[in-house]
This record gives C-alpha cells, structure tokens and sequence, in this order.
C-alpha cells in the first residue's frame, strides 16, 4: 500500500490507530485519477463517495438563486472533500465537486464508509473529528463573511491558505471569499 502513504499519515495525524486497524481501512480505499476540470457530483445527485485529494484541487460549489458561483471548499492535497450533507442525509446533493488541478485521488464509497465504523470504532473517532473540524472551518469562513471587509478575508485567506490564492484561478478566488473579481484585482494591486 505505499500508493496510501499520504492517507495513512493523514489518518494517524487525526487518531491513534493499530497497524491492522489501519490496513482493513486503507483497503477499502480505491485510486482515480481525474483531469483538470472533470465533473466528481453534479448537483441533484447523491453523494456516495468521499474523496482524498493526494495530487491536485477539488472544489465544491454551487449555483445561488442569482445564477453566482459560490465556491464553498477547496481541498488540496491531504485533505477530504465530500458533498457532506448528501453524504450524510442521502439526499441530493446541494453542490457540485469539481476537478480544479489534474488530480489522483484516494476514494472510499459511502457504504464501505459506514461499514468501517461499525468494524473499526476508531474510524468513527476519525469521522467525529473531520465533522467537528468541517464545522469550524465552515464557521469561521461564514463568520469573516459578516466581520471583515473584503480585504481583510482576502488577507486572512493569504495567511491561513495561501495555496488557494497562489494555484487558482482570481474567478475562484473571489468565489471563495464572497468578493467580486474586480475587488480582488483591486486588492491583489495594492
């Protein structure tokens, strides 16, 4: 499994873990590799995989009732990226995974997900804690929305993921922070 070693390492960062633990686990996981601006869920389908970014970018977004793009999460390299609430209510889903970066991905099916949390108690510590971090992270981003000036988001976003500002496109970037193109191009000037 040396094609899981990122995983492995992302998964030991979050809880503490047995080696057979950690195999079954990492059995379950299946590699893709996905070109430069693919379709991984559309909107109105069902979440049914969870995805580890181990090359590449993933966004998640979706279309406001003003026809904007809202770019809602990005996920780089060792990080997760699933339409969570379809994941987790089986309902359609309400944001569309895109390709941003061509991409090899770790993926794992929504039933093979839930099946490893009921054989390996660890993997449902896992699973609590990338919520419990999904929820702050959304929080703090939804709370800049409302506290900072488009700036400020700016600058706190350089500080706190400068990937996304340096690798991607200014139309994402700005999707991102709720600021228009020409106020990024504005700020990026100063």
């Amino acid at each position: 499994m040396t094609n899981y070693i990122e995983l492995t390492d992302f998964i030991k960062k979050n809880i503490e873990i047995g080696d057979e633990d950690l195999k079954i686990i990492l059995s379950y996981f299946k590699i893709i590799k996905k070109k430069k601006n693919e379709i991984l869920l559309s909107t109105g389908k069902f979440s049914q995989v969870s995805y580890f970014v181990k090359k590449g970018c993933l966004r998640l977004f979706f279309i406001d009732d003003n026809g904007k793009d809202v770019t809602r999460y990005i996920a780089f390299e060792n990080q997760l990226a699933t339409e969570l609430v379809s994941f987790i209510t089986k309902e359609p889903a309400q944001e569309t995974i895109q390709v941003i970066e061509d991409s090899e991905l770790l993926y794992i099916t929504h039933e093979d997900f839930r099946h490893l949390m009921k054989i390996i108690p660890k993997w449902k510590d896992f699973y609590n804690i990338y919520l419990e971090k999904a929820y702050v992270n959304n929080l703090k981003r939804l709370t800049s929305f409302t506290t900072l000036n488009a700036s400020e988001r700016y600058n706190q976003l350089f500080k706190i993921n400068p990937n996304i500002v340096k690798r991607l496109p200014n139309k994402i970037v700005a999707s991102y922070i709720n600021i228009s193109q020409e106020t990024l191009s504005r700020i990026k000037s100063n």
